[in-house]
């Protein structure tokens, strides 16, 4: 099973490198490795000085060519903000068509002009005119009850609510496995992999009385230990120190839910 390329950074020494693709929002592509740990590296940008923590599970391999710098691979494009890296995400925005209106993509059937039809505009009489406005208010007064009752069967219906009163999770470690979890909070509701083909293996266990997740990860299955808590919404709520001024909660944050 192929590893991130921590190993390899190691022995870079003070020789710079590049990531491809480049981490959006930092303008200059050059970085020299610092420390790593086995969830993440420090990397420090050659020209701000600034320093970075990157997640191990968004390296890649790294270039045998060094000319005219080496280049570290990473997975998954990332941009830099609020003082971390996070996936890319891309948003496309689509115009909507107005009413009657054919795609501008799509050709008008047919090879011929349409015709051109005369539209005489009807004359509005008093009359008519009394009964539109007697309509739209009916339509704003219905509108004005619908909303009402909607709001009143909000706020008298019981939602389900999950609350992760339960801290009990504190009491975990990274030395804890599966059996050190079970032994702490007792069997899980759901038990479930993320992928079988990942070289970073996560396990996400489900309790949904104490609504919340225990997250483990290893390099393997067999080695995977705890690194933190998800609530029921996914969000993180405890994670783990790993050294000062790191720790697994940007791992947490970008790992899809499973």
């Amino acid at each position: 099973m192929s590893l991130p390329p921590i190993s390899s950074l190691v022995h870079f020494g003070n020789r710079p490198f590049s990531f491809y693709p480049p981490i959006l929002n930092v303008e200059h592509n050059e970085w020299f490795f610092r420390r790593g740990s086995w969830a993440e590296i420090l990397v420090m940008n050659s020209r701000s000085k600034e320093e970075i923590w990157i997640p191990r599970r968004f390296l890649g391999e790294v270039s045998q060519i060094e000319d005219p710098v080496v280049i570290v691979g990473l997975v998954k494009e990332l941009e830099y903000k609020a003082g971390a890296v996070w996936p890319h995400q891309r948003r496309v925005i689509e115009m909507p068509l107005a009413v009657g209106e054919r795609s501008r993509a799509l050709p008008p059937p047919g090879d011929a002009p349409a015709p051109v039809i005369g539209i005489r505009a009807p004359l509005v009489t008093d009359s008519r005119m009394g009964k539109l406005v007697g309509f739209t208010i009916l339509v704003g007064v219905v509108a004005s009850v619908v909303a009402v009752d909607v709001l009143r069967q909000g706020v008298l219906k019981p939602r389900l609510v999950y609350d992760a009163s339960d801290q009990q999770y504190l009491d975990l470690t990274r030395d804890d496995d599966y059996s050190a979890v079970v032994r702490k909070l007792g069997q899980p509701a759901g038990d479930r992999w993320q992928s079988e083909t990942e070289a970073t293996q996560f396990r996400s266990l489900w309790y949904p009385r104490r609504a919340y997740f225990v997250i483990l990860m290893g390099d393997d299955r067999s080695h995977a230990r705890y690194i933190g808590t998800m609530d029921a919404k996914w969000v993180p709520i405890h994670w783990l120190e790993l050294h000062p001024g790191g720790t697994t909660r940007s791992t947490l944050t970008g790992l899809t839910k499973f």
